[in-house]
């Protein structure tokens, strides 16, 4: 039997144009992202197709533009989960 492999991306989103990446692992290293958002209170979307795209990102940049729709479904996804709208972060 294979076993997949977990992957976790971390995105910020704020003073910069777009989103940009700042951590992403397997396994043991995304176990530890997902802990560390967590203890943050951060939202948590599981996506995988998604996960494997941002994985192609290199730390600190911005996501490419052929994400952004995928991104901003689940930044408002997080915000409405918060009871805030964008302009309230």
């Amino acid at each position: 039997m294979k076993f997949q492999k977990k992957k976790a991306v971390a995105l910020e989103y704020g003073m910069q144009e777009s989103p940009t990446l700042i951590a992403k692992g397997q396994d043991d290293l995304a176990l530890e992202i997902i802990e560390e958002a967590k203890k943050h209170g951060i939202f948590i979307a599981e996506d995988p197709q998604l996960v494997a795209a941002l994985s192609q990102v290199g730390l600190s940049e911005e996501i490419p533009e052929e994400l952004y729709h995928a991104v901003a479904v689940m930044l408002a996804w997080a915000y409405w989960l918060k009871g805030l709208s964008p302009t309230e972060q």
